[in-house]
């Protein structure tokens, strides 16, 4: 289906699922026409630049970290909580693009992920029925029917706290936040803090070696632009049509329709119909795409929504982001990876080790385990490797906070520790330590002598 025919408003003739069931009236309305003309967000030229990069990683020469909430909360878009997770994101990419000698894609599920989709509109909380929670820019997860009904003015909140976050991400990353330096000393501290921290010295010890060797050649990082200054691209689902419509723009320079509330958008395993609204939404839009892929997926209808999402199969328009579980990971990725190998798709290649291997402990908490985690990774790696195929990158939900949400890790956190500072409304997020900690395991299928 060719674009031509596309409009902005084109998805409202299809079925949209995950929807909010939004009050109609003026507020609605009026919350709509004020965000169609705030700024964008992100620019056509930025957007641009990131599918060029994930070309590369279509061929492996650069591998993307994507890694963030599992859906941002309106009460910690405050300057710690960002600064925190943009400092792992700094040190697992500094570890990985090390480790595997090219070019690390950081995008972050940051400044725009504040909605979730859900299994039913309504739930039981405390025997009373209420509106399912979708995130902060939909309702609140206090369990009143006030606080559950859908609010549009919610949406223009998360765009305001999107923009605080973005302003403070460029701040940090263009403003020596980011040094090589400062990243490795942020490394000696987290190898001090971890019990199996001497199993990861040798990795530190050679990062810290080359920087040296630039130093004493008169590369100093403190003055060389590559080494001070990083670019962290955000993404999020695009769930709320209304709310992607609104920030949808038309780029002047070449004429194409971007929605600039975020540089990539994906489409999630529940809202991939193909002839549903968020696939003919984002088929229009010229940002590069990621589509989530679970277990129950037919090949067949994969392959037309692919055709529908990249007709010109245009290499780092699309990552198909896998998220099978490390149970049926041998069964659901071999057939598909040699099936789109043989159409010739030009796709990156991501895995979401999370959203497969989620359990409810019996505390009632919903948790995933660290090895678990790392085991489906490993099994993607080798996978893609036995296919002669690129296995390009990791989706990952994590936080900078030191919460106990997913067991395992070096601290060998037990579903009884959990509690200690369970916070997410959401899924259950790795911690700091633990996203460092996968990253240096992640250095092992990463180096190129493997």
């Amino acid at each position: 289906m060719p674009t031509h025919d596309w409009k902005k408003s084109s998805w409202h003739s299809f079925v949209a699922q995950q929807q909010p069931n939004w009050p109609t009236g003026p507020v609605f309305d009026d919350t709509l026409k004020t965000l169609s003309q705030l700024p964008p967000l992100v620019f056509a030229g930025e957007c641009q630049t990131l599918k060029a990069s994930l070309a590369e990683a279509v061929e492996g020469k650069a591998f993307v970290l994507q890694c963030g909430d599992c859906a941002e909360d309106f009460s910690r878009c405050t300057g710690p909580d960002i600064r925190e997770l943009l400092k792992v994101i700094l040190q697992m990419s500094v570890v990985l693009a090390f480790a595997g000698e090219k070019k690390v894609i950081k995008i972050g599920r940051i400044a725009g992920q504040y909605a979730k989709p859900r299994s039913s509109d309504t739930e039981l909380v405390n025997g009373l029925e209420l509106p399912s929670y979708r995130g902060d820019m939909v309702n609140s997860p206090e369990p009143t029917l006030e606080a559950r009904t859908p609010d549009p003015r919610r949406m223009l909140e998360g765009y305001y706290r999107s923009a605080a976050t973005l302003n403070l991400v460029r701040s940090f990353t263009l403003g020596g936040y980011a040094a090589l330096e400062r990243v490795q000393a942020w490394h000696r501290a987290s190898l001090d803090a971890l019990p199996a921290g001497q199993k990861y010295e040798d990795l530190v010890r050679q990062i810290w070696k080359t920087i040296n060797f630039m130093s004493a050649i008169g590369l100093d990082p403190q003055h060389v632009p590559q080494l001070n200054q990083v670019t962290l691209y955000t993404s999020h689902e695009a769930l709320l049509l209304d709310y992607e419509q609104a920030l949808t723009r038309m780029d002047s320079i070449s004429g194409g329709w971007y929605d600039t509330s975020g540089h990539m958008l994906w489409i999630g395993d529940r809202t991939r119909q193909l002839d549903g609204a968020h696939v003919e939404f984002l088929r229009g839009i010229q940002n590069p795409l990621g589509m989530k892929i679970g277990p129950k997926y037919d090949i067949d209808d994969i392959k037309r929504i692919i055709e529908r999402l990249s007709p010109d199969n245009e290499p780092g328009r699309l990552t198909l982001i896998t998220r099978f579980g490390v149970a049926k990971i041998e069964e659901c990725l071999p057939p598909l990876v040699r099936e789109l190998t043989r159409e010739g798709y030009k796709v990156v290649w991501s895995c979401d080790p999370m959203h497969g291997n989620t359990y409810q402990n019996q505390f009632g908490q919903k948790t995933r385990n660290f090895e678990v985690v790392l085991q489906e990774i490993r099994s993607f790696y080798q996978i893609h490797r036995a296919e002669g195929t690129v296995p390009g990158g990791v989706h990952l939900e994590l936080t900078g906070d030191n919460v106990t949400e997913c067991t395992g890790g070096s601290r060998q956190l037990m579903d009884q520790h959990l509690h200690q500072n369970y916070q997410t409304n959401c899924d259950p997020r790795l911690n700091a330590e633990q996203g460092v900690e996968l990253a240096f395991e992640l250095a092992d299928l990463l180096h190129p002598h493997q």
